[in-house]
């Protein structure tokens, strides 16, 4: 089976498994687990920040940094098809009891002078603008990539109403070596920032939260409110840490893979590719093939490859670690075929 369905889907390689076994451990919750220490201290410096946090998911990561910046009433800035807002259950109004203002955005960029025009004011009768939310790479966009001139745009209005930034940088690495540029090129404009660990980069479970000691310390707290305060958790840190490390210059394979991909469909009379392809991500409208997305998805499987639905005709495809370019080309084929 050719498993196109996310990046998330990657096993944990050989080194990364040698990695586990091996680990030194300790109890995390005293902070005594010296593999996560030293994730936290190779993350935060990658990042640019002061302080990193290991956290078990970027939903885990994201909710934390919401809980961490706001307090109940606040309401939230984010674009309307973010992560946050479309896939992670309404757990910003569940759990930090605050409310999402949505902003239509262009390949998922926010335009500043919009989101400037939805920070509230001084009336009663509004909620306090507690934070913005920025997404990078951008999942429902097709895994686009965010300008850094849009972020530094968004920032600047923050800074100007002292309210913070956090990134949902899940597919942050994407973007970096997409353009080729270092993750501080993004984060220097956010207050705060969420990597993922177990999608591109293939480690098996994990994200990391970063900003400066403060937010860590109070994410630290809400983490163990969560109950995400783990024990001798240097056997999956120890993975993450392979992933950082080892990991990342292997993604432009991923982003070479989805544009031959993404050429090989267009050829396919039927199927339109609607997204411009930055990184990792296709998404193929299959409309005038005259069947709907999941339709289309069962045919794809029965013949051997694996995608999701993004909507009524819309299906997306992901390349990762664990595809090779000669399963782009028999899915391709496959294509064709059906």
């Amino acid at each position: 089976m050719i498993d196109l369905r996310s990046d998330t889907v990657t096993k944990p390689t050989e080194e990364m498994r040698r990695a586990a076994y091996e680990a030194e451990v300790g109890d995390d919750v005293y902070q005594e687990d010296p593999t996560v220490r030293k994730l936290e201290e190779v993350a935060a410096e990658m990042l640019g920040k002061e302080d990193a946090l290991f956290v078990t998911s970027g939903t885990q990561g994201n909710q934390i940094a919401v809980l961490t910046h706001c307090v109940p009433g606040n309401e939230v800035l984010l674009e309307e098809d973010s992560h946050i807002f479309y896939y992670e259950g309404g757990a910003v109004s569940a759990f930090a009891g605050v409310q999402t203002r949505t902003i239509k955005g262009i390949r998922g960029a926010m335009d500043p002078l919009v989101v400037e025009a939805a920070i509230r004011g001084e009336d009663i009768h509004v909620p306090e603008t507690g934070l913005i939310c920025l997404e990078n790479t951008h999942n429902r966009a097709g895994g686009a990539i965010v300008p850094v001139e849009n972020m530094a745009g968004i920032y600047n209005v923050s800074r100007k109403y002292n309210v913070p930034v956090h990134l949902d940088g899940a597919r942050l690495f994407n973007a970096a070596v997409a353009l080729n540029k270092p993750l501080t090129d993004f984060t220097q404009y956010t207050t705060s920032v969420q990597v993922c660990l177990s999608k591109g980069l293939g480690a098996p479970v994990g994200s990391i939260i970063a900003g400066d000691k403060q937010f860590i310390a109070k994410a630290r707290k809400w983490r163990k409110r969560l109950g995400g305060g783990l024990r001798q958790v240097g056997v999956i840190a120890a993975p993450g840490l392979v992933a950082l490390t080892n990991m990342v210059d292997r993604l432009s394979g991923d982003h070479e893979n989805a544009k031959i991909l993404a050429d090989g469909v267009r050829v396919i009379t039927g199927l339109e590719v609607v997204n411009e392809v930055d990184t990792n991500i296709v998404l193929i409208d299959v409309s005038k093939k005259g069947v709907t997305s999941n339709e289309f998805i069962d045919l794809l499987e029965k013949e051997g490859v694996q995608a999701v639905s993004f909507g009524p005709s819309l299906v997306r495809m992901t390349t990762h670690y664990d595809v090779p370019r000669e399963q782009i080309d028999k899915a391709l084929t496959i294509l064709h075929k059906i």
